[in-house]
């Protein structure tokens, strides 16, 4: 995560030498940004963040406001916790010990946790839920197209974070009794279908994709080789219909360990490069990016296009061999 800028708080505002009025002066410039009431930060600054990173001063930001000790959950906690979620513009989620269906107020919507079956860990300076109960309350509760990358996400360590990765059978101890019949349905075929192979959310995001759509399971990072040796791993790989799918993230256009020394412009050229090699050995080639994702059906054309197959029915899976 990168450093965030600084919170300045209204009822600090005397410390800084501010006045209401001078407050108010500064956000109709620009120069402060109001991100709730009562808590400010830089305009530029904050112009300067990205969508998520946005989203993570929000939650510091409301935990400035309560006044009582709280615990931040699902899209919140995984925030915290730097793990991907699908989609911008969250509500800021904590949760209330109190059984009254939770409430929503000022961007902050509660939710009842039994404190009984409640693990609280303290990170940056907040109090979250533990990996474990902020995945798995992803899975319950959003849909199945978006619990798979934050799943995903932490069947991998975390190298950055020093975090292990954890398993499958972690993650189906750690839902205990803590959800109803319905929403561990949910669970269950979110972490059956998990793969830790998925190399980046918009990876994730496009493989329960392809699944609703109803296409075969591609093979994840498989080695393409031609006459000169390897050309890399194929983010989706569909051997008989000779079709190679790819997400464009922007991270490996950016991001130095992505970059690995490289000029972003030189990235976009091997990237090209690597393209021209895949269909040279008679494979299509067929790129997204998450522009693409978010354009509901637009995906599923782009795969219907390419020629990938859908899934046979169980009714038409049988052995010729024994057919008369």
């Amino acid at each position: 995560m990168t450093d965030l800028p600084p919170l300045l708080l209204a009822r600090d505002r005397i410390q800084h030498g501010l006045t209401a009025k001078e407050l108010a002066k500064r956000v109709k410039a620009g120069s402060l940004v109001r991100i709730r009431h009562g808590v400010y930060t830089d305009g530029r600054a904050w112009k300067d963040l990205k969508p998520w990173e946005q989203y993570r001063l929000r939650i510091s930001a409301a935990a400035e406001t309560f006044e009582s000790p709280t615990v931040f959950a699902r899209h919140s906690a995984a925030s915290v916790w730097s793990i991907p979620t699908v989609g911008l513009n969250h509500a800021v989620h904590a949760l209330t010990m109190k059984n009254d269906g939770g409430r929503s107020r000022a961007g902050v919507v509660r939710h009842f946790a039994d404190p009984s079956g409640l693990t609280v860990v303290r990170r940056e300076g907040l109090l979250v839920t533990g990996r474990i109960r902020t995945v798995l309350d992803l899975a319950a509760f959003t849909p199945f197209t978006e619990a798979a990358a934050p799943l995903d996400h932490v069947l991998k360590p975390d190298r950055r974070l020093q975090l292990r990765g954890l398993t499958k059978d972690e993650l189906l101890a750690g839902m205990g009794t803590n959800y109803s019949a319905a929403a561990g349905r949910r669970i269950l075929a979110a972490l059956a279908f998990a793969d830790p192979l998925s190399g980046s959310a918009g990876e994730s995001y496009s493989r329960s994709l392809i699944q609703v759509a109803g296409f075969e399971t591609p093979v994840l990072q498989q080695a393409i080789h031609d006459k000169d040796g390897l050309v890399g791993y194929a983010d989706f790989y569909w051997k008989l219909a000779k079709v190679v799918g790819e997400f464009d993230g922007v991270e490996k256009y950016v991001k130095p360990e992505f970059l690995k020394g490289r000029t972003a412009s030189q990235a976009v050229v091997e990237e090209k490069k690597r393209e021209n090699r895949i269909r040279a050995t008679g494979f299509n080639v067929v790129r997204w990016d998450w522009a693409d994702l978010m354009e509901p059906g637009k995906l599923e054309r782009m795969l219907a296009a390419a020629g990938v197959p859908r899934r046979r029915a169980r009714s038409a899976e049988f052995d010729a061999r024994k057919t008369p």
